[in-house]
């Protein structure tokens, strides 16, 4: 079900990040645009992203996730998710990171963004959206302040 293991990270400076994770991972990245790159490990399996996003206020961390097979494998977890009572927001057939996709997002309790994703194609466009406004790719669509995921203390 699962494929790779997800990480993207924001960066300041997109050629030098390339030039650190190429030399760093031992291969070239699978996709590179004005703005965005993505690595593709087999070994691990890793989807690695690189978002060129002001991290100031936010980290370096944009989001974590794994990539899976098929839409059928994206609603099956989003659905055992569902049924957990976590945090989950669908969004099928979006265009982000330059990519059409399926995919479902929850948050841990620190508020860390997790996807489980398909990418169905590529595409020529970063996301749906305005692409001057960040928030709109490669990040979910909406940040909670809290979460409660119904335990008590004891």
């Amino acid at each position: 079900m699962i494929q790779r293991m997800h990480v993207a990270v924001n960066c300041s400076n997109l050629e030098k990040s390339l030039e650190f994770y190429k030399n760093f991972f031992g291969q070239e990245p699978a996709k590179v645009k004005e703005n965005y790159a993505k690595f593709e490990l087999d070994e691990p399996g890793l989807h690695f992203s690189l978002n060129v996003r002001p991290f100031e206020k936010e980290g370096v961390l944009n989001h974590l996730g794994f990539q899976v097979n098929n839409t059928e494998d994206v609603l099956a977890m989003g659905e055992r998710l569902r049924k957990a009572g976590l945090l989950l927001i669908d969004e099928m057939d979006t265009t982000c990171c330059y990519a059409v996709q399926d995919k479902v997002w929850i948050y841990d309790p620190d508020g860390n963004a997790w996807e489980i994703f398909y990418t169905k194609e590529d595409s020529k466009f970063e996301s749906a959206g305005d692409a001057r406004d960040l928030s709109l790719c490669c990040a979910p669509p909406q940040k909670p302040q809290t979460i409660q995921l119904g335990f008590t203390k004891k």
